[in-house]
This record gives structure tokens, sequence and C-alpha cells, in this order.
């Protein structure tokens, strides 16, 4: 938990373009974290991060994002608060050593690479019909399955109680 606020700060990561059931997982999950009165933290484009968003900022809650580039005119619009960064996917370690907790909700390759440098970070990730992560078939340590997007905002919350 963040020292300074008292606030939970969740990154919530996935692909900047989703189908419609990734987009509703993404979104509940948002609304979710907002409820729990946590910061939502995400890479700031469309797709997963745009819906999480949305989500949050339905239920009253505050969204953070981290920019690969240098213009606050290529975001979603559902951002409360963004940090333009001008280092492309570099930007991913920021997205989540930004957070206490990171919820991955489906995913491509940058999704893949924030995991990593989460777990790297020492932060709690909770996969939600997201890559399979496994060291010798057995999941690595801080890493959690989630079933749906109540019990990915339970495990997140899990870790910090």
């Amino acid at each position: 938990m963040s020292a300074s606020s008292g606030k939970k700060y969740i990154s919530v990561i996935g692909a900047g373009r989703c189908d419609n059931e990734t987009a509703a997982q993404a979104e509940e999950v948002g609304r979710l974290i907002a409820r729990a009165g946590a910061v939502l933290v995400c890479g700031g484009m469309g797709g997963v991060m745009e819906v999480a968003c949305r989500g949050a900022k339905a239920e009253g809650g505050v969204t953070l994002g981290v920019l690969p580039g240098l213009d606050r005119a290529d975001t979603n619009p559902y951002l409360d608060y963004s940090i333009c960064t001008g280092i492309g996917h570099a930007r991913n370690l920021a997205v989540v050593a930004s957070s206490d907790a990171v919820i991955a909700v489906g995913g491509e390759f940058g999704t893949l690479s924030e995991i990593g440098l989460a777990l790297k970070t020492g932060k709690r990730v909770v996969l939600l019909g997201s890559w399979e992560i496994s060291r010798c078939g057995t999941l690595p340590e801080g890493v959690f399955l989630a079933r749906d997007p109540q019990n990915a905002v339970d495990l997140v919350h899990a870790g910090h109680n």
C-alpha cells in the first residue's frame, strides 16, 4: 500500500485491443477497484486499459495512465491523470512499479513483459484469462489465477491486508 496516500494502487494490464468478453471482464475489474477505493494504474491507451478505466470512472474511481509517448492527447478518455514518458514499451516498468499489485486481463506480449517485470519487482500478479505462467508446471510465487473479476480483485487485496 502506498505510504503517502494510504490508498492502494492497482495496475490493470492487457492488450490495446480486446474482444467483447475480455472488455467486459476488464470493465468489471475497473469498477471493483474503484469500489475498493484503490487507484487504477494502466498504460493509458485503448483496449483493456480503456475499458478498465471506464469501469473505474463509472464508480467514481481515480485513474492514472503511464503513457508510452509524449502527447497527452494520445490517451483514453477515462484518465484522471497521465504521465508522458516518451519511452515507448519501456514504460511497462513504470506501469507496474507504480502499483502495489497487478491484474492482467487477457493480453499480448506487452502484457507478458509487464507480468515478468511485476514479478521481478516483487508485485503480486493476478491473471484473469491471461498468460499461462509456470515454472516446471507450478505457478511461480506471487502469481495467482482468478476465475472472474471479483475473484481477481479479492486476490489482490488478500496480499495487502
